[in-house]
């Protein structure tokens, strides 16, 4: 089938974002960041940054159902030109400085079929052409208004759209469940661990603070094995020829919600690697992070599903440590722990600033300082039926999303090639 392809200068106008100091940020309206638009295919239904913005920047900087933001400068090429696009209007909201948005000036294209074929790798790969790079990747307006898109009639659009949609929706859905599991894992390891209102509490002795049959312990006293994580080659070379995939600290939120994609695939020397390969069981702390907003101690717990879904060895990354308790069976409440001391700011006592901003973790004096209270192995026995159940029906679900990402992905080409007619 044969479909009308037509330069974006005759469907957009193109313009530039907001672009304002740090202390602008954190509180005032909505706000489109970079990282947003790129992680998202469509904008979400609330936007999850603020910016103080004037009623004139407001106006000029607007985000209304059909506009396209595309990323126009990065530090990578592969980050260039990632697409999203709104849905619907979002009052008193800009976009960042960072983004081009393209507003429509023509009704021939559906805003849900163009932010699918925006996402094409054929039309992403138009932008290795026109970019240049420098100190970072940069795209022009002028190269990106000349280049075109397939047009098909409305109702092959919304067609072609709503095929692709129901893959999204599947997606939400499982990750909504995710969320639920999560809250419920925390309720739980608050309830039994922290309000000590486990099985049989009423008639447990407390003792300073500690019931009856639990152990103190530092955390160095339950790890059986530590190391700092590695990067490795893209390329196999003569000394790296042992391939794995390399979980940073921005993946250890995504691991266990179904956005694993994303893991770089590079290649190691075997000893590297034999050293560092993750097992069912390790947990992976984050021990320097990129910025005081995304702070360090984010964690993941590994488990052989998630190992055989990928079907490759993994191993963390250079920023991150690999810690392996002295038993499979404290995994789960280790990490569950560690969970709860993030979000409640038990762990920023760790972290000091460079000069350069790099958030690090002083992890020898973690390791020698920390007290975790141990249950007794009758309550640790049932917390564990209970918390690695939850743990692996959010494994199930992530792996849900990983599949129907793949399907949508495979299946997006096809459709906006006319090489599956609908």
């Amino acid at each position: 089938m044969s479909w009308e392809y037509i330069r974006l200068s005759e469907l957009y106008e193109v313009h530039n974002g907001l672009s304002k100091g740090g202390k602008f940020f954190g509180n005032g309206f909505p706000f489109l960041s970079f990282s947003t638009v790129f992680n998202n295919w469509f904008l979400p239904a609330v936007l999850p940054d603020l910016v103080q913005s004037t009623e004139k920047e407001q106006i000029s900087y607007s985000i209304e159902r059909g506009d396209v933001f595309i990323t126009r400068t990065s530090e990578t090429m592969d980050e260039l030109g990632m697409s999203s696009v709104a849905l619907k209007s979002y009052p008193q909201a800009t976009y960042n400085g960072f983004t081009k948005r393209l507003r429509p000036i023509d009704n021939r294209i559906l805003p849900e079929f163009v932010g699918y074929y925006l996402r094409c790798p054929v039309f992403r790969g138009g932008f290795r052409a026109f970019s240049t790079m420098t100190t970072r990747a940069s795209l022009r307006n002028e190269d990106l208004l000349s280049m075109e898109i397939p047009v098909p009639p409305m109702d092959m659009q919304q067609r072609i759209a709503a095929i692709l949609s129901n893959y999204d929706n599947l997606i939400e859905n499982n990750q909504k469940q995710i969320k639920l599991l999560e809250e419920a894992a925390q309720r739980l390891h608050k309830e039994w661990f922290v309000d000590l209102r486990f099985p049989g509490y009423e008639t447990t002795p407390v003792v300073d603070g500690v019931p009856e049959g639990w152990q103190k312990y530092h955390l160095k006293e339950v790890i059986d094995y530590e190391i700092g994580g590695g990067w490795g080659e893209e390329l196999p070379t003569d000394r790296y020829d042992c391939a794995a995939y390399v979980i940073r600290g921005t993946d250890l939120f995504d691991i266990t919600h179904g956005n694993t994609l994303g893991i770089p695939f590079r290649y190691h020397s075997r000893s590297n690697l034999l050293a560092r390969m993750l097992a069912d069981g390790d947990i992976v702390f984050e021990v320097s992070g990129g910025s005081k907003t995304e702070g360090v101690a984010r964690t993941a717990l590994i488990r052989s599903s998630m190992l055989a879904l990928w079907e490759k060895p993994a191993i963390c990354a250079s920023f991150c440590k690999l810690i392996r308790p002295v038993e499979t069976r404290y995994s789960q409440f280790i990490f569950d722990t560690l969970q709860y001391m993030r979000f409640s700011g038990k762990t920023t006592e760790y972290d000091k600033r460079s000069a350069s901003s790099i958030v690090n973790y002083r992890w020898k004096d973690f390791l020698s300082k920390e007290t975790f209270v141990f249950p007794s192995d009758k309550v640790l026995k049932k917390y564990n039926l209970i918390a690695e159940s939850t743990y692996q029906m959010m494994i199930c679900k992530s792996i849900s999303i990983e599949k129907a990402r793949e399907a949508r992905d495979r299946l997006l080409p096809k459709l906006m090639s006319g090489e599956i007619e609908v």
